[in-house]
C-alpha cells in the first residue's frame, strides 16, 4: 500500500464549464483530463489517496454528486479534510450516507495499515501579514482546537507513522504539530510559483512538509508514503 496527496482539484462538472480552472494557465487547461491519465498510471486499488481540501466548486452537497462520479472512477482509498472552497461540505452524516466510499476527517482520524491520518482545514494565522485580529482571530483559534480534536482521537491506538492533512499553509500550527509528534505534513491552497515560495516544504523541526497543490504537483499524486 502506497500513500499519495494531492489537493485542490477544484472539480467543476457539478457547477458547469463556467468554473474551469482554464484561466489560471496552461497547467489547468483539460486539468480533469490530465488528472486522471495520471492518476490510473500510478494509483492502485489498495493505496490511499489524502486530499486535502478544494475539491468541488458544488455549493450544496447534493450538488456534488458529479464530481464524486468522476472520483469513483479512480482507484484507491480517498481521505478528504476540509478546504475554504468546500463550500459543499456538510454533516458528516449526510457525507457519510452520500459518500461512503470517501473517508471525511473532521474532528477524528483514521488509521489504515499502521499510519495514522488526522488534520483540520487549517486558517491564516497571525504570521500572515492578512491576518486580522477581528476577523480572523476566532477561526484560527477554532481550527487550533480542531487540530487537538483530531489528534486525541488517536490515544491509546497502535500506529507507526502519523500524518497530519490540512488545507492552509501550516506555519501557524506548526508548534501543534512537533508537540503531536506528527512524521509528514500535506497541504495545499497555495497556488502560482510566487506563492509556492511561501510555503514550508522539506524537514523542519524533524517533521517533512508537502505542498500538495494540483499545479504544484502538474496533476500527478505525489507519493508520501510507501507503506
Amino acid at each position: 500500500m502506497n500513500i499519495y496527496a494531492i489537493s485542490d482539484l477544484h472539480l467543476y462538472f457539478s457547477v458547469g464549464p463556467e468554473k474551469t480552472m482554464d484561466y489560471f494557465g496552461d497547467t489547468w487547461v483539460n486539468h480533469t483530463e490530465k488528472l486522471k491519465n495520471n492518476w490510473m498510471k500510478i494509483v492502485q486499488p489498495d493505496d490511499v489517496v489524502i486530499m486535502p481540501g478544494d475539491f468541488s466548486w458544488a455549493m450544496k452537497l447534493e450538488e456534488a454528486e458529479k464530481d464524486f462520479e468522476y472520483l469513483r472512477q479512480l482507484p484507491g482509498r480517498k481521505v478528504f479534510v476540509r478546504g475554504n472552497h468546500d463550500l459543499w461540505w456538510s454533516s458528516m452524516k449526510k457525507m457519510k450516507a452520500l459518500y461512503p466510499e470517501v473517508d471525511f476527517i473532521q474532528n477524528d482520524s483514521i488509521i489504515i495499515n499502521g499510519v495514522a491520518i488526522m488534520g483540520s482545514r487549517g486558517w491564516i494565522g497571525p504570521s500572515d501579514k492578512d491576518f486580522s485580529e477581528e476577523t480572523d482571530r476566532v477561526i484560527y483559534e477554532r481550527e487550533r482546537l480542531r487540530f487537538d480534536m483530531s489528534y486525541k482521537t488517536l490515544e491509546g491506538k497502535e500506529y507507526d507513522k502519523l500524518i497530519c492533512a490540512t488545507h492552509f499553509p501550516p506555519k501557524d500550527f506548526m508548534d501543534l504539530f512537533k508537540d503531536y509528534g506528527v512524521d509528514k505534513v500535506v497541504y495545499g491552497h497555495l497556488h502560482g510559483a510566487s506563492a509556492f515560495a511561501m510555503g514550508p516544504e522539506g524537514m523542519i523541526d524533524g517533521i517533512e512538509y508537502r505542498l500538495v497543490s494540483y499545479d504544484r504537483l502538474k496533476g500527478v499524486p505525489q507519493l508520501i508514503v510507501n507503506a
